[in-house]
C-alpha cells in the first residue's frame, strides 16, 4: 500500500498484532512489531513505535510494557473478555440446543480471536450435555433478530409454523399461516418460545421459534397490549408446561417433602407453597392441563398427588387409563 495510507493505519496495525498476538506470557518486543508492519507494507522506526505504544495507552489501552534480560516487550494486558469469561461462552454455546453445529463452530471460532493466538486453544472444550440434540433450523437467529425488530418498532409479524415429517424436514402444518402481535421471547426447556398476541381468537399463544419459518415485520401495529399486562412472565414461564396447548386451571397437588427441590425447580420458589404435616407439602399452581403435565406427574409416580379440582384428577386418571390400554391392544 502507499507508504502515506500506511502511515494512517500504522497504530491499527499494532493494536492488532498485540490482541492477536502477545499475553502476560508472550509479550511482543519492538522488533517483532517493526516486522508485523514491514510484512504489511509499513515501514517504522523504533522511536516511532515508542510514540504509538503511548499513543494506545492515553486512549485506553491496558499495554504493559515488561523488561528482562532478553530485552522484554509489550502485551495486551486489558482485553474485553477475560479468559474465564471466554470459557464460560464457550460453553455455553456447545450446550446450547438450539445453536446448531455449525454456528456454535463458527460463534467459537469469533470468541477465539478476541483471546488472542496463544490461549485460543484453551477454548477447544468439549461440553457434553446427556440427550442434547442440536437445531439443524439455521433461520433461528435471523428469526429471533426480526422478532426483536418487531417488537421493538410496535409491529406484528407474520410466520409460517412448521412441524418434522417422516422425511426428518421441517415442513408447513395445516393452516400454518399465522399473524400475530410478538411480545416477548422466553427461553424454556432449551428452546425459545413467542409469546404472541393471536387477534383472531383474541389470545396469548406461544410458538417455538425453531418451528417458525418465513417470518416478516409486518407495517400493523401489535395488539393485545392490555392482555400482555397481565401475563407474569417469570411466573407463567414457570407454570406453564413447554408452552403447549390445554385448558388452564389452577391445580393443588401434593408431595413428600423429600420432593420440595423437584417441585422448586420446576415452579419457582415463588410458588404457593403450604405444609401439610411432617412429611408432605401441597402447592397451588398454575398448569395448562395438558399430556406433559401428566407425564412429568407420571415421572415422579405415587409420591404426586392431585388433589384438587377433581375434574384434574379424573383427567389424569383416565389419561393413564387410555396409556395402559393402548399398550395392551398394542401387544395382542
Amino acid at each position: 500500500m502507499p507508504r502515506s495510507s500506511g502511515q494512517k493505519l500504522k497504530l491499527l496495525y499494532i493494536l492488532r498484532f498485540l490482541e492477536q498476538n502477545t499475553d502476560e506470557h508472550h509479550p511482543a518486543s519492538t522488533a517483532d512489531i517493526i516486522s508485523w508492519l514491514a510484512s504489511n507494507d509499513i515501514p517504522a522506526q523504533r522511536k516511532s513505535i515508542y510514540d504509538d505504544i503511548e499513543k494506545l495507552c492515553e486512549f485506553g489501552y491496558d499495554i504493559i510494557q515488561v523488561q528482562n534480560r532478553l530485552g522484554g516487550g509489550y502485551y495486551m494486558a486489558g482485553r474485553e473478555f477475560e479468559l474465564a469469561e471466554l470459557k464460560l461462552l464457550v460453553d455455553a454455546v456447545q450446550s446450547s440446543r438450539f445453536i446448531t453445529t455449525r454456528k456454535s463452530r463458527s460463534l467459537i471460532k469469533k470468541l477465539e480471536q478476541m483471546a488472542g493466538k496463544h490461549d485460543a486453544g484453551k477454548l477447544q472444550r468439549q461440553v457434553y450435555v446427556a440427550g442434547r440434540i442440536k437445531t439443524e433450523n439455521e433461520s433461528i437467529y435471523y428469526s429471533i433478530d426480526t422478532i426483536h425488530r418487531a417488537i421493538q418498532g410496535n409491529r406484528q409479524i407474520s410466520f409460517q409454523y412448521l412441524d418434522w415429517n417422516l422425511e426428518k424436514e421441517l415442513a408447513p402444518r395445516a393452516n400454518s399461516e399465522k399473524r400475530v402481535s410478538p411480545w416477548a421471547l422466553i427461553w424454556q426447556d432449551e428452546n425459545y418460545y413467542l409469546a404472541a398476541y393471536d387477534s383472531s381468537d383474541e389470545v396469548m399463544k406461544h410458538y417455538r421459534v425453531d418451528k417458525m419459518g418465513g417470518v416478516e415485520v409486518r407495517t400493523e401495529a401489535r395488539q393485545g397490549v392490555e392482555q400482555f399486562a397481565k401475563v407474569d412472565l417469570a411466573a407463567y414461564t414457570n407454570q406453564i408446561f413447554g408452552m403447549y396447548g390445554g385448558e388452564e386451571e389452577i391445580v393443588t397437588i401434593q408431595f413428600p417433602n423429600r420432593l420440595i427441590g423437584v417441585v422448586l425447580d420446576r415452579f419457582g420458589r415463588e410458588a404457593d407453597i403450604r405444609r401439610m404435616s411432617e412429611n408432605v407439602f401441597r402447592i397451588r399452581v398454575r398448569v395448562m392441563v395438558s399430556g406433559q403435565f401428566f407425564g412429568w406427574l407420571t415421572g415422579i409416580g405415587r409420591d404426586a398427588v392431585i388433589v384438587k379440582p377433581s375434574s384434574v384428577r379424573e383427567q389424569y386418571r383416565q389419561w393413564l387409563t387410555d396409556i395402559a390400554k393402548t399398550m395392551d391392544e398394542s401387544c395382542q
